[in-house]
């Protein structure tokens, strides 16, 4: 029997209070695991590094010894691929990398190139042996790892799954927008990129308005639709394809704020796609994370896939430094402080991340499997302090709260995933 306490991103910056009663319930749930699975979403940093011009939103930067915190809860496997990987370029990369192999955690997603980036790497536990990999859908472009050759190397970064979006409108609309370009002249430097070599054609059944690509609707509704990248499914084939081969269990983490129809709650058709491939291609789960909320669970050939677990721990209005972009964005001068900076974002507290409800509450799930089949999966609900001052909130602490359970059993329900619930804990339904 394997045993595995998985949860969503992890966005640390502070330092665990001493003797905390709710880490020390936490601890019990997820260092009773073989494996405790948590997405790091932070760079780990004294000084090294530098801010990027992009980040994930915040510049995520937390001191090393948090690792210690995550050690305290029970963590032994960390995910670090996500939007604020290189928030602090490639010295911050570096630097998360290093501290982390210091604390003695076994990490995936992110590298010195994309050998490394997209590296299986192996848990031996009592009960069998646990293959995992990550991987991120949303990062800039410039933050991919590069794939090394025998005569250049690769390039840090971290392991992406790309995807296309295209945008379909009816043919009257088509025409207007071929109208519009044609006129503004919004198309012509990519059609220049592309007659010069530097940019290659669309294909011919889409059509080009500024950076994005639009179609006649075959429905007559219009909308969208996204599709992973032919290339990283089939990457992601032969790793899942070896990983099976050298593990009892096989576990694939994504982080994707990507929605679907502008529903911050509804995974991406691509992920979607991505997440039935990989257990296609024999994973035994696949959990998600990224948008700060909660999404549906799916029991896809009686293997779990977690579209979003939300947050374990989310404190990026503790942030100690932010750069002058960051100022800049609010229109703020060198007078001011991160405290203003971060107040102004949330307009005192009125918007943002800080005022959704569903961002600070979320599960803590728990598999059993045994010879690989999925024998059990619990869900635990837990709290981060919507109504604390932000700067005490983020912590996780264990509670009963049916309603938290009841969300994510509507969330399920289109999936066809059943949820029972009893004294504060869901139980999934299994085939």
């Amino acid at each position: 029997m394997i045993s595995i306490a998985a949860t969503g991103d992890s966005f640390i910056n502070r330092r665990l209070p001493t003797e905390d009663e709710n880490a020390q319930s936490l601890s019990e749930l997820i260092g009773g695991a073989d494996v405790g699975f948590t997405n790091l979403e932070t760079v780990l940093r004294r000084d090294e590094g530098f801010p990027s011009a992009q980040s994930g939103g915040t510049w995520a930067s937390s001191p090393p010894e948090v690792l210690a915190d995550l050690q305290t809860y029970g963590f032994n496997v960390l995910a670090w691929a996500n939007n604020h990987t290189l928030d602090y370029s490639y010295g911050g990369l570096e630097s998360t990398k290093k501290y982390i192999e210091q604390y003695g955690f076994i990490h995936v997603g992110a590298g010195e190139n994309l050998a490394e980036a997209s590296a299986i790497e192996y848990l031996d536990c009592a009960g069998g042996r646990v293959a995992i990999l990550a991987a991120t859908a949303t990062f800039h472009e410039s933050w991919i790892a590069g794939e090394q050759r025998a005569d250049i190397v690769g390039r840090p970064g971290v392991n992406p799954l790309r995807f296309q979006k295209i945008y379909s409108v009816s043919a009257q609309q088509l025409c207007h927008l071929k109208q519009i370009a044609s006129e503004s002249g919004i198309n012509a430097e990519h059609e220049l990129r592309v007659k010069e070599g530097f940019a290659t054609a669309d294909a011919k059944s889409t059509f080009r308005f500024g950076t994005q690509l639009f179609e006649e609707t075959k429905s007559g509704k219009a909308g969208e639709r996204t599709a992973a990248n032919p290339r990283d499914l089939k990457r992601f084939a032969r790793l899942i394809n070896q990983a099976k081969r050298s593990a009892d269990v096989v576990l694939v983490s994504i982080h994707a704020h990507e929605m679907k129809s502008g529903h911050k709650e509804l995974p991406a058709e691509f992920l979607v796609e991505f997440a039935r491939h990989c257990v296609d291609q024999g994973a035994h789960a696949v959990i998600g994370h990224g948008p700060h909320i909660l999404r549906g669970i799916e029991i896809y050939l009686n293997r779990p896939i977690f579209y979003s677990l939300g947050d374990f721990i989310f404190q990026n209005d503790t942030v100690a430094h932010l750069p002058a972009d960051f100022y800049e964005k609010y229109s703020l001068g060198a007078e001011h402080n991160v405290i203003d900076a971060l107040e102004k974002r949330s307009d005192g507290g009125r918007r943002g991340l800080g005022v959704n409800p569903e961002v600070w509450r979320s599960v803590v799930a728990r598999l059993e499997l045994e010879k690989g089949e999925l024998q059990k999966l619990e869900l635990f609900p837990i709290a981060l302090g919507f109504d604390e001052p932000a700067y005490r909130r983020g912590w996780p602490r264990l509670t009963k709260d049916a309603a938290v359970l009841e969300h994510l059993r509507d969330l399920s329900s289109p999936f066809g995933t059943q949820i029972n619930i009893n004294d504060g804990v869901g139980k999934v339904l299994l085939p």
